[in-house]
């Protein structure tokens, strides 16, 4: 009886044995720096979770990345070369290290900075949910040029990349800056959505109006404003129940600006909103007497500053008499 009991605790102890190697097998994490094929679940799982709106500056770069590293045999099962070549300068040797990775609806965002010697650049590769390659785009680098410049890359649910290029003018103590931002569209590519700057002598106090010249003959058509940089453009639209609009602020002494062109469709003779198919943007739109009050629901990162909203009220402007001319 003794002796059965033994043998019956050995199998045991042999089971028990080859369930904790087997899990040890399973569980093994994935060799990302050696020439070895790399599952893509494993590729995946070395990107840890990021959290939306995230923010990093050319002067912490570095802080940022995990210490674990992914070599360039393993980046290349699952991105062309044609793509490394141009993101990677082959006669240097570089290591990739891990930010973090995000999802939308249809597709996986994964951050990694390339480091090569002194130089860091921080890179984006998109992937669809089947996590087929569908493109990389580097978006920020600590690469200064001595241009004076802080340097910042702001990512929003959107997501929107926007990298803003700012500095402190020595003579006019204004801040001075240039704001770009991208959106990976529809057709497969980075898109800019925002190009702004306060720099170029040549655009700073012109505001185009695509708007302007369109007839304002129905009863809430015209000019809403609060200055020249703040206003709101209403002419007629198709039927007495939609206008075509279009928004233009500056906020934050000029350093946070919004544009949007719209349909605002009527829901009764006071009340309308801006609402599209596919686009998060949603504004409400509140006539009262010659003021009209603007309040953003949906996120319309893509047309703004991060840190202003299409938040406001502007005062219809009476149009000017047209004189009678003289014979």
């Amino acid at each position: 009886m003794k002796r059965k009991s033994t043998t019956h605790n050995i199998i045991h102890l042999f089971i028990l044995l080859s369930v904790v190697a087997f899990m040890s097998c399973k569980h093994k994490k994935a060799d990302l720096e050696g020439d070895a094929p790399v599952k893509v679940n494993d590729f995946m799982a070395a990107f840890a979770p990021l959290t939306l709106p995230y923010s990093v500056a050319d002067s912490n770069i570095n802080a940022v990345a995990d210490t674990v590293s992914i070599g360039h045999n393993v980046l290349k099962q699952f991105i062309p070369d044609s793509v490394i070549e141009q993101l990677i300068d082959a006669k240097k040797p570089f290591k990739i290290h891990p930010v973090g990775r995000f999802e939308k609806e249809k597709e996986i965002y994964l951050l990694f900075n390339l480091v090569q010697k002194e130089v860091i650049q921080q890179v984006v590769l998109v992937f669809d949910k089947q996590n087929k390659f569908l493109a990389a785009k580097a978006i920020l680098s600590n690469e200064q040029d001595e241009d004076q410049y802080t340097h910042t890359l702001s990512i929003n649910k959107e997501p929107t990349f926007t990298v803003s290029k700012e500095r402190i003018n020595a003579s006019s103590k204004q801040l001075q800056f240039t704001r770009v931002g991208w959106v990976f569209n529809s057709a497969g590519i980075f898109m800019v959505v925002v190009n702004d700057t306060n720099e170029d002598p040549k655009k700073v106090g012109v505001i185009l109006n695509p708007i302007d010249t369109l007839p304002r003959k129905n009863k809430l058509s015209g000019e809403y404003l609060t200055d020249q940089q703040n206003f709101i453009s209403i002419r007629d639209g198709k039927d007495a129940n939609s206008y075509l609009f279009f928004i233009h602020f500056e906020k934050k002494e000029g350093t946070c600006v919004g544009e949007l062109k719209g349909i605002l469709k009527m829901a009764d003779d006071k009340t309308g909103i801006y609402s599209e198919a596919g686009d998060p943007c949603i504004i409400d739109f509140n006539f009262e007497g010659n003021d009209i009050t603007l309040k953003e629901k949906g996120s319309c990162g893509n047309r703004r500053g991060m840190e202003c909203f299409f938040n406001d009220t502007f005062s219809k402007q009476k149009e000017a008499k047209k004189g009678k001319s003289k014979g």
